[in-house]
């Protein structure tokens, strides 16, 4: 874990601009000194300042203007949603699963661009440069060398091998391009790696809440789920995940270890080290599903599990579905000791992935645009995020709690428990809102007055009555109506 003062650096900070708040020497529409300023001052990071001010932020004490910085706000608590502090609290059995419908009857009917689209998994598709991407596809495809389509039929492209490789290599973990495999994005690599570690009747660890893909590959291959408590702000517990694993001796975990969905919590880097180290210890596989990494708002990527693997048991997936390419379906795994598994798996089930796709991501990725892109996405998510955080802090019931990820682009968010977010996700379709109602992210439809909301759409006037309507109906909710 980290550091065991009393106060963490970020918490600190926060507590010293809360002090002057309250004394009255920073007052109501005072602009906060610059994050880079703070940092400078304080001789801390750019993250650490950030984790301050959003912290801050959460409590309503100060607000984010657009490309002006963040100034002491009116109106104490109500400006923002304060944020979820709880660990989940799952039984702990190991159940099997029969959600897939279930599942399918929610989100399907919010797959239309009809709907606003705070239930969806992805973010809008008008934040990647796709015209771009396009004119390099059309180029490779005009150059494409013949024998490239049986070359490297199943590992993949070598030279997008190579490309990923590299971004590993920036991040500080050692893979090499010969140990990844390309697949139709990340959840097929995910889903390859379950089948190379699992047999039916096996149990796997999740986190509660989890993604609800990962519930859905594990009924369909016939599994159990094992649910541990995960805290939304910093991950899976370790103490209950080996009480798990001892227990129940489950034959893989499935974890989201940065800004997880649907909780967005980031896993520190010394908690990532000891949950490798614990997983070490009892021999277990790592299924690490990594797609929002390049997503972070602070000034450092998170490295992932796999930077501590030193036995090869952690299988890393991820993909350019949610910071490039979506639609594109490009995604990788870099499965360690079962990558000759994976590369078999995937050879008898789609053989290969598109060949002229991966030859344009490749050229893409080696002009050197990959990164300028996405320093601007990141950018835009985080100013979306305290918008929308503001927004929700102010339409909502009383009693509401959100989480404010340090990345990604979901919002947990808790209502009162006399909400019902499948009642709730019924009435906000009627009138064109999607939401992901907390149902879906548990083996066992636990979650029943929580939700999902993408952030990562356009804020404009139409989301923004949108999002009054969804926290009016949450009220009524609330109140019985």
């Amino acid at each position: 874990m980290d550091s065991a003062s009393p106060l963490k650096r970020y918490e600190a900070l926060a507590a010293d601009i809360e002090a002057s708040i309250r004394s009255g020497t920073l007052r109501v529409g005072d602009r906060i000194p610059s994050v880079r300023r703070t940092g400078e001052s304080r001789g801390v990071s750019a993250s650490t300042v950030f984790q301050a001010y959003y912290l801050l932020e959460a409590r309503g004490l100060i607000r984010a203007r657009d490309r002006s910085g963040y100034y002491v706000a009116e109106g104490g608590s109500r400006a923002a949603p304060p944020e979820a502090e709880l660990s989940s609290q799952p039984d702990g059995e190991s159940v099997a699963l029969d959600i897939s419908e279930h599942v399918f009857s929610i989100l399907e009917a919010s797959m239309t661009r009809e709907v606003v689209p705070f239930g969806s998994a992805f973010p809008s598709p008008l934040l990647f440069p796709l015209p771009r991407l396009g004119q390099i596809l059309a180029s490779a495809a005009k150059k494409l060398d013949p024998w490239s389509t049986v070359d490297d039929l199943t590992p993949g492209s070598v030279a997008l091998r190579r490309q990923i490789a590299l971004r590993y290599l920036a991040n500080g973990v050692n893979v090499q391009a010969d140990d990844i495999v390309i697949t139709n994005g990340a959840l097929e690599a995910l889903n390859l790696c379950l089948g190379a570690v699992t047999k039916p009747g096996d149990s796997v660890i999740v986190e509660s809440p989890t993604f609800y893909a990962a519930l859905q590959a594990l009924e369909r291959m016939g599994l159990r789920a094992i649910e541990v408590p995960t805290h939304p702000r910093e991950g899976i517990e370790l103490d209950a995940l080996e009480q798990a694993v001892v227990r129940h001796k489950p034959a893989a975990c499935w974890l989201m270890t940065t800004f997880q969905n649907p909780l967005g919590s980031l896993m520190p880097t010394a908690k990532k080290r000891a949950l490798v180290e614990l997983l070490t210890r009892h021999g277990l596989p790592l299924i690490e599903d990594d797609v929002y990494a390049e997503l972070y708002f602070g000034d450092k990527q998170p490295v992932p599990a796999k930077a501590f693997d030193t036995e090869d048991l952690v299988l890393h997936c991820s993909s350019f579905s949610k910071s490039l390419a979506p639609g594109y379906r490009i995604g990788w795994a870099a499965p360690g000791r079962f990558a000759r598994d994976v590369a078999r798996r995937k050879l008898t089930t789609t053989l290969n992935t598109s060949v002229p796709t991966q030859l344009a991501l490749a050229s893409y990725l080696e002009r050197g645009g990959f990164d300028k892109h996405l320093r601007k996405l990141r950018q835009t998510l985080a100013m979306q995020q305290a918008t929308f955080a503001q927004a929700v802090g102010h339409h909502f019931p009383e009693g509401t709690r959100a989480t404010r990820p340090l990345g990604g682009y979901f919002m947990w968010v808790e209502l009162p428990q006399q909400v019902n977010a499948l009642e709730l996700h019924r009435r906000a379709l009627a009138l064109g809102i999607s939401i992901a109602p907390g149902p879906v992210f548990s083996a066992t439809g636990g979650f029943a007055h929580h939700l999902r909301l993408n952030y990562g759409h356009a804020w404009d006037a139409r989301s923004e009555r949108a999002l009054a309507t969804l926290g009016r109906l949450a009220g009524e909710c609330a109140n019985g109506g």
